[in-house]
């Protein structure tokens, strides 16, 4: 019994391990788009893409900030969508 608890312990404490070291990595491809295009590919998929000027820069940054959430993309692509839209206005 004590040896399958640590075998359990030791599988758990690997996996986690392998998730944190592994599992967080954003791919390449998205990682090799720019702002515009992630700004295209995912809010085009809900919205009509409104001009980047129509919202200041701390506007931009509300929207981006919501809308990172609830379309589930990463960080690093919120940013450089958000970098995309407050360059653009």
């Amino acid at each position: 019994m004590k040896k399958l608890r640590l075998i359990v312990t030791t599988s758990i404490l690997i996996t986690i391990t392998m998730m944190y070291l592994y599992g967080c990595k954003t791919p390449q491809a998205i990682t090799d788009k720019s702002g515009a295009t992630l700004w295209g590919e995912n809010c085009q998929r809900c919205h009509n893409l409104p001009p980047a000027t129509m919202y200041n820069d701390d506007q931009w940054k509300s929207i981006v900030t919501h809308m990172q959430v609830r379309s589930n993309i990463t960080k690093e692509e919120a940013t450089k969508i958000m970098e995309f839209l407050q360059a653009s206005n």
